[in-house]
């Protein structure tokens, strides 16, 4: 019998606000479901979201954040909060997505220019990361959610621009190992498609992940060159399902991304041989 899933842990920034957070609502002796009523002009958000801010499940963003300074009359104490646990180095923004992640029972994410840390092998990571060893002991420690039996793994959807395969992360070894990799996952039966990168849409900006919690409450984690964000805000979520959906219809189904996996692995194989980098190839038209 499965256990019932649990979040293995919680930003403490996360938690320190959403107390915070409450004080205040309840001073205005609101409950969850009022307070979501007023929020957005009226407009109104899920109280499950507002339970899930006060339980440091989820992380609003500075607008909302500045939104319910004023609505619950905090004095700008509420939005300082937010800024100062924001800015707090020794728990980055991104420190709770890992927990989320842990607890995803679905993940669909788009990849732009490298592989998905869930996806990579360790030479690969250690490139990216710059041969930081714990910091790859940490990355290669969170794909165990998909050898685990007890929750059951995630199910995962992973879209990888086709720069993930060209460009070049370590020696061309590193390409073939990871390239390999990938070719097995999806062996395995693991949904991996390839998205080309010409034309314009939605995800091109950054790359994201949607996770969805067991009690069907999402969470979006984006990517930016400062630093990663969740997101939980309904606004945004529905904007990254949109864009989840745009990237999906524009990738190669899941054989012939395969078969342009393994066609990139053979010509990082040749430029290994030769020492040159190996041009883009054409991409396959995707069938219907």
């Amino acid at each position: 019998m499965s256990t019932r899933r649990t979040r293995s842990s919680t930003s403490p920034t996360l938690i320190a606000f959403g107390r915070r957070f409450r004080r205040f609502r309840d001073a205005k002796g609101w409950t969850q479901e009022g307070l979501a009523l007023r929020a957005h002009g009226g407009a109104g958000v899920k109280p499950q979201y507002i339970g899930a801010i006060e339980n440091g499940r989820a992380r609003c963003t500075e607008k909302f954040a500045a939104e319910m300074d004023e609505v619950l009359e905090a004095g700008g104490e509420l939005l300082a909060l937010w800024h100062d646990l924001a800015m707090d180095a020794t728990f980055p923004a991104w420190f709770d997505w890992v927990a989320v992640e842990g607890d995803a029972v679905v993940l669909a994410s788009y990849s732009l220019s490298v592989v998905h840390g869930l996806l990579q092998v360790p030479a690969y990571a250690e490139a990216i990361l710059h041969g930081d060893k714990d910091a790859v002991t940490a990355r290669m420690s969170r794909q165990a959610i998909f050898t685990r039996s007890d929750p059951p793994p995630p199910d995962a959807t992973f879209l990888l621009d086709t720069q993930t395969l060209d460009r070049p992360v370590g020696t061309p070894d590193v390409m073939v190992e990871q390239l390999e990799h990938l070719a097995m996952k999806i062996e395995e039966g693991m949904q991996i498609q390839i998205v080309s990168s010409e034309g314009t849409h939605l995800g091109n900006t950054h790359p994201f992940t949607i996770a969805t919690l067991e009690d069907m409450q999402q969470v979006a984690y984006v990517e930016t060159l400062a630093r990663g964000f969740t997101m939980a805000e309904p606004t945004d979520l529905v904007a990254f399902g949109r864009a989840l959906r745009q990237v999906q219809g524009l990738a190669l189904p899941v054989a012939q991304s395969l078969d342009e996996i393994r066609g990139k692995a053979t010509t990082w194989k040749q430029a290994r041989s030769s020492g040159e980098r190996p041009a883009a190839r054409p991409r396959p038209e995707a069938s219907a």
